[in-house]
């Protein structure tokens, strides 16, 4: 029995000696925390063992419970390389740490496309000489591992990247030219939490319970579960009739390829739904919460394709529930509105657009000067993260300075014409390259025409000759977008119309 007793002692003592207090891994070398704000730091620990966080002057500690801890460091100035103590039974040090602005990168692929190549994308306009002049060690990047889950992940598990000519490759190319340019206006370092998964739906960055709580929304998380009961029945069935399937389909192509027609898609595999419904939310941004940001970049919309009108109430509901979980009020939401693309949704970027008034602290970079109609991943980026770093500093950082193209306002018909008003017109509006483009009328019979349109001071006035009572305008409202409206600092029109549903 002594023996037994000595034995667990043993064990206990050898347990307790290799007991280790652990910080999140978003606490981590070369990290950056955001300034002018209290920072909550945490992590796991054994049970009721005190944990003390030594910081840039500053001592806090607390008593780990349910195995976590966390405590709040008071706000702190820009600056550093600093470094880190925290101890418990065992101590850490974490070193090269940054005190600056931190920002999310979220959405799907064309967030997600890093600066360097990607098989089955076009380069980056001008990557390597981009690369190649990536010297900011001052800006660093935190990249979240694609991970869906139908329960909530506190922890990325990953570490923080320095910027420098090779690791800028893997960057999102997007925030690292939003960084870049943030970085030489501000002069403060810049962090980068990036969190993007390609062809995924703003459902699946929700959380359940928001999507849930919205009678409009509720239906998505039904469909979730539906789909995923039934996927391994599909997955069994694909299975099982693939071979006639592949022999269908081999037959099938050979007599397009005589007949000279377009060859069938090759038989798929149904896809698996894990993710959907708040998937990556779980997986990828709850691991980040509370870390303290100053807000989110955001690029997404292209897979909500089709359901625009769904679109106006699910991204307002995406953008207000990660406000409500994170806890530090209404922090900057700067989205990107799609780009022009044959396959494009042009109700999407209706409902993007239509988001500006409904939420606070957002703003919307319009790029249909930078899309390409024939690739939904267009390789001009560079402007994408500079139009979002001139709304950054314009409403984070309180810069005056125009930070977006013309928005729609309002409209008035006067006899035969329809005067257009717009906000965000800078020092004036402008025609791109010639003549106006991009715009139609319709009248009583609601029967869209190509416009004549004319800039007269502050508005637009447009009119067809052959419509005598016009009763609606559109602009750019396809989904190319093509049109030219600009305001004199180089900044495109939001396509709109005025017969919004």
């Amino acid at each position: 029995m002594k023996r037994s007793f000595a034995f667990v002692l043993l064990s206990l003592m050898f347990a307790k000696s290799f007991a280790t207090v652990k910080p999140n891994s978003l606490f981590s070398d070369n990290m950056v925390l955001q300034r002018g704000v209290a920072l909550p730091i945490w992590g796991t620990a054994n049970e009721d063992e005190k944990i003390t966080v030594e910081f840039n002057g500053q001592k806090a500690s607390t008593v780990a419970k349910n195995g976590k801890w966390m405590l709040k460091l008071n706000p702190l100035k820009a600056g550093g390389p600093y470094k880190m103590t925290i101890t418990g039974e065992n101590t850490i040090t974490i070193q090269n740490i940054l005190v600056g602005e931190v920002w999310i990168c979220g959405g799907q692929s064309n967030m997600e496309r890093q600066l360097g190549l990607r098989a089955g994308q076009k380069p980056i306009v001008n990557w390597k000489e981009e690369a190649a002049n990536a010297n900011y060690p001052e800006i660093r990047q935190y990249h979240v591992g694609r991970k869906a889950s139908d329960t909530m992940i506190t922890d990325a598990n990953t570490k923080w990247e320095v910027c420098d000519t090779s690791s800028v490759k893997e960057f999102s190319a997007v925030g690292y030219f939003f960084a870049r340019d943030l970085y030489k206006q501000l002069k403060v370092p810049i962090g980068l939490l990036f969190s993007t998964v390609g062809g995924t739906p703003a459902e699946n960055w929700t959380t359940r319970a928001a999507l849930e709580a919205n009678p409009e929304l509720k239906k998505l998380a039904e469909d979730y579960d539906k789909a995923k009961q039934n996927y391994p029945i599909a997955a069994a069935n694909f299975k099982k009739d693939l071979p006639s399937l592949l022999a269908k389909w081999q037959t099938d192509s050979a007599a397009a390829v005589s007949a000279n027609k377009k060859v069938p898609i090759k038989p798929a595999p149904p896809r698996n739904p894990a993710g959907g419904a708040g998937g990556l939310y779980n997986g990828m941004i709850n691991p980040l919460i509370p870390y303290a940001i100053k807000g989110v970049i955001w690029y997404q919309g292209e897979s909500n394709s089709g359901r625009g009108k769904q679109y106006q109430t699910l991204f307002p509901t995406m953008i207000t529930d990660w406000r409500k979980n994170w806890n530090q009020g209404d922090f900057f939401f700067f989205y990107v509105q799609i780009a022009p693309f044959r396959g494009a949704d042009p109700m999407i970027r209706e409902a993007q657009l239509l988001t500006l008034n409904k939420i606070p602290n957002v703003a919307m970079a319009v790029i249909t000067d930078c899309g390409d109609t024939v690739d939904i991943h267009p390789a001009f980026k560079q402007p994408v993260g500079n139009r979002l770093s001139l709304a950054a500093r314009a409403l984070a950082y309180k810069e005056k300075i125009e930070y977006s193209g013309p928005i729609y306002k309002s409209f008035e018909v006067k006899g035969n014409t329809v005067e257009v008003s717009f906000t965000h017109i800078g020092k004036g509006l402008v025609a791109k390259d010639g003549d106006l483009v991009g715009f139609t009328i319709a009248g009583e019979d609601k029967k869209f025409v190509t416009a004549t349109a004319t800039i007269s001071g502050n508005k637009i006035i447009v009119t067809n000759a052959d419509v005598t009572k016009p009763v609606a305008v559109r602009f750019s409202f396809n989904p190319v977008a093509k049109g030219n409206l600009f305001n004199s600092e180089g900044l495109p029109a939001s396509p709109f119309r005025t017969d919004v549903e």
